[in-house]
């Protein structure tokens, strides 16, 4: 017997699918441009849903199951099994084929994006990597992210403050979705990076080196140099002077210390080679620094 495979038509489904001319606007929008959504809806308990594109879709999409079970599959990956509070992501122009389990159908959100930016946005928040499960409290943002998006397209689609909110909801939510941890490994990774520079905190006012780190973190250099380029884009002794510098402006600002006071404080001898430091990292001198007005 051959099974029934649907695209829509669920009962209590939610789906707006945004007009051509829509999109020509907000393709021509200097704001809504950069990212925006062209699909989004909610399937609950979507039995036999299936979808297959054998060349991909020219949007990226964004599937959240909030109950019971799916697979996807993308290019020539095996199936991915998808189960509650699992977020996963297809990318633009990928082929990729999708449904929802026979005896435990899922209950799937899900959005269509595209724009200027978000191919980029994706990719640095690191939601290209594939499914990501999501904790109680993070699925409950991320659907509030949902709700609010689809509301607002829902009451005034035609209302351009309304596409550049939504603009921007969208932008916040991948944000969001960056900072959640992809792996048990990602956790461990940012207790590494946590407990590395609670420790140059500490020492604010030493001399750490490098091997001090690993002696500390009990991971080899070549790691430590590795999570801290992923999580923070510099070395860790490079990160450990922007944190003196950090420190260096708030005594600048904050007390009448002089530079050679503030700079011995820090740990570092020479006043000279600090206000060199200082200036490299800030973009002003010290003094410059200080005689400029905050707040």
């Amino acid at each position: 017997m051959k099974l029934l495979k649907k695209a829509t038509g669920f009962d209590a489904e939610k789906i707006i699918v945004l007009p051509r001319y829509q999109l020509n606007e907000m393709e021509s929008h200097l704001i809504v441009r950069e990212t925006y959504i062209t699909d989004i809806g909610y399937f609950p308990r979507a039995e036999h849903h299936y979808r297959k594109r054998p060349v991909g879709c020219d949007s990226h999409i964004i599937i959240y199951c909030a109950s019971g079970e799916g697979w996807i599959k993308i290019g020539s990956d095996q199936k991915i099994r998808v189960s509650k509070q699992t977020l996963v992501f297809i990318p633009a122009n990928e082929p990729h084929s999708y449904g929802a389990e026979e005896t435990n159908p899922w209950s799937i959100y899900w959005f269509h994006l595209k724009g200027s930016q978000t191919e980029m946005l994706i990719k640095n928040v690191g939601l290209e990597t594939g499914s990501l499960q999501l904790s109680l409290s993070e699925a409950e943002t991320l659907l509030e992210f949902f709700h609010q998006c689809y509301d607002l397209l829902s009451a005034k689609a035609y209302s351009l403050p309304h596409h550049i909110h939504v603009s921007y909801t969208i932008r916040y939510l991948l944000s969001f979705i960056g900072l959640i941890p992809r792996r048990k490994q990602d956790g461990n990774a940012d207790d590494f990076i946590e407990n590395a520079i609670r420790y140059m905190k500490e020492k604010i006012e030493s001399n750490l080196t490098l091997e001090d780190l690993v002696a500390y973190t009990r991971i080899s250099k070549q790691h430590l140099n590795h999570l801290f380029r992923k999580s923070t884009g510099c070395p860790p002794i490079d990160y450990y002077l922007r944190l003196k510098m950090q420190r260096a402006g708030e005594l600048l600002d904050l007390t009448d210390s002089s530079v050679k006071q503030i700079s011995l404080s820090l740990g570092i001898n020479d006043p000279y080679y600090f206000s060199r430091l200082f200036k490299k990292m800030i973009g002003v001198s010290p003094a410059a620094y200080r005689d400029h007005l905050k707040g």
